[in-house]
C-alpha cells in the first residue's frame, strides 16, 4: 500500500467525494459533514496494522459512510414525524456565483458538493419518499456507479438484493422527463420574481401551473404555511400576501441546488431560498425554505 504517509494523503483526498454522497443520502450539509467527519474517525482510530490491510481506503471510507448514513436516515424517519410542517432538504448555494457577486463567505462543507441534476430539489424530494435501504442503494448505484457488490457491504444483504432496492427506488423516480435547459428555467424563474416583486397576482397566475403546489419549510421557527399551498391561484394570493407582510423584501435570482431559483432576503439576511420544478414553460412546484438553521449556507450572499 506505500508508506503510511501517502496512504494519509490518499485519504485525504476522498473527503470531497464522501461529502458528495453524504448530502446526496441525507439531504442536509450539516449531517453530510458530520457523518463524514465519524467516518474519518473511526478510520484514524485504527490500529496502523489495520489500516495497512485495508486495500482501498477510499472503499472502506465510503462503505462506513453510507452505513452512518443509512444509520441517520433510519432515525432521521422518526425525527421527521414531529417536525413541525414540511421538512424540506437543505438548500445549496453556488459558491463561485456569490463570489462573484462579492459575497464571498468562509469555507463550508457545502463548496464541494458537485451541483448537478442528482441535488435539486425535485430529485431530493423524490429520495425522501424511498426508504432508507432503497436510498442507498440507488444513490450510490445510479448517481455514483458503485458496483452493487460494493453497495452489498453497506447495507449487508446480497448483491441481488442490493439490485432490487435499486430498481424499486427507480421505480418511485419514475419516467425521466425531459429536463428544461437551464436558459428556458432562468426565464420563468425571472418571469415569477418580476411578477411577486410587482405584486401582479394575474402574471403569476400566468406563469404557474394550475395544478401547482407550493410547499414551505418553517420548521416552526419561521413563519410558514403549515400544510402545502395546492393550485396556481393560490399560490399567486399567497406570495401577495407575503410581499404585503415583508416590506423591504429584495428578490435576488440565484442558482439554487445547480438549477436557477430565487433568494428573498431583507437588510441583506437572507429569509428564503425557493427552488422551483418548471414544464412547459410553467411552474408545477415550488419549495421554498425559511427555516434558519437551513440558510446558514447562505448567510453573506
Amino acid at each position: 500500500m506505500g508508506t503510511v504517509g501517502s496512504s494519509t494523503d490518499g485519504v485525504a483526498g476522498e473527503r470531497r467525494q464522501l461529502i458528495n454522497v453524504a448530502y446526496r443520502l441525507l439531504g442536509s450539509v450539516t449531517e453530510a459533514e458530520d457523518a463524514v467527519q465519524d467516518a474519518y474517525a473511526r478510520w484514524y482510530g485504527l490500529p496502523r496494522s489495520r489500516q495497512e490491510e485495508i486495500r482501498s481506503p477510499g472503499a472502506w471510507l465510503t462503505t462506513v459512510t453510507g452505513r452512518i448514513c443509512l444509520d441517520l436516515l433510519g432515525s432521521a424517519r422518526a425525527r421527521r414525524e414531529r417536525y413541525v410542517g414540511a421538512w424540506l432538504p437543505e438548500p445549496l448555494p453556488d459558491r463561485i456565483e456569490w463570489d462573484q457577486a462579492g459575497g464571498a463567505g468562509p469555507a463550508d462543507p457545502a463548496d464541494q458538493i458537485v451541483l448537478d441534476e442528482s441535488v435539486s430539489m425535485a430529485f431530493l424530494v423524490v429520495l425522501e419518499s424511498m426508504t432508507p435501504a432503497e436510498r442507498v442503494a440507488f444513490v450510490l448505484h445510479d448517481v455514483f456507479r458503485y458496483p452493487f457488490a460494493e453497495i452489498a457491504g453497506v447495507l449487508d444483504r446480497t448483491p441481488a438484493a442490493c439490485k432490487q432496492l435499486a430498481a424499486s427506488a427507480r421505480r418511485r423516480v419514475g419516467a425521466a422527463r425531459t429536463p428544461v435547459p437551464a436558459t428556458g428555467r432562468a426565464e420563468v424563474v425571472r418571469h415569477v420574481k418580476e411578477a411577486w416583486e410587482s405584486k401582479d397576482i394575474a402574471a403569476l397566475v400566468g406563469v404557474l401551473d394550475p395544478a401547482a403546489v407550493m410547499t414551505a419549510d418553517g420548521g416552526g421557527l419561521a413563519g410558514a404555511a403549515l400544510r402545502p399551498v395546492e393550485g396556481g391561484a393560490r399560490i399567486a394570493q399567497y406570495m401577495v400576501a407575503i410581499a404585503d407582510k415583508a416590506p423591504g423584501l429584495e428578490l435576488l435570482e440565484r442558482t439554487v441546488n445547480g438549477v436557477p431559483g430565487l433568494v428573498a432576503q431583507r437588510d441583506g439576511v437572507v429569509m428564503t431560498v425557493a427552488a422551483f420544478d418548471i414544464a412547459d414553460g410553467r411552474v408545477t412546484r415550488i419549495w421554498a425554505v425559511r427555516t434558519p438553521e437551513k440558510l446558514r449556507p447562505w448567510a453573506g450572499s
